[in-house]
């Protein structure tokens, strides 16, 4: 079992930025796939960003690339999400994910992960 427990989240205004981490204790952590995905409200859950167990390869949504940058530090054993130049269309619940070692070809697939945080939220304001 994975634990996932995210942060950062809050109200801000367009075109300003937030950095939500997402901790996962436990020593499996350097070996999973980890992503981030948000449920805008009333709308499904959709794919934002993909980093691979190494930080080495990253993958973006089109609505988000060149604004928003995922990372790893495998020695704090935790993932962040950089936000910037944020749009009130942004504004959903975000939730850290987990996934197997190897995603090639299903890193988008919300139902490819194995373990989820609980969210946080990210309000933007016009």
């Amino acid at each position: 079992q994975v634990q996932l427990v995210e942060s950062g989240g809050g109200l801000v205004q367009a075109g300003g930025s937030l950095r939500l981490p997402c901790a996962a204790p436990g020593r499996t952590f350097n070996s999973l796939s980890m992503g981030w995905s948000r449920q805008p409200p009333g709308k499904e859950r959709e794919f934002v960003a993909f980093v691979n167990w190494s930080g080495g390869y990253t993958y973006y949504a089109d609505s988000v690339k060149g604004r928003f940058t995922i990372s790893r530090d495998n020695a704090k054993n935790t993932v962040y999400l950089e936000m910037n130049s944020l749009k009130p269309e942004d504004t959903a619940v975000y939730y850290c994910a987990a996934g197997p070692t190897s995603m090639i070809g299903m890193l988008t697939a919300i139902a490819a992960y194995d373990y989820w945080g609980q969210g946080t939220q990210v309000t933007v304001s016009s």
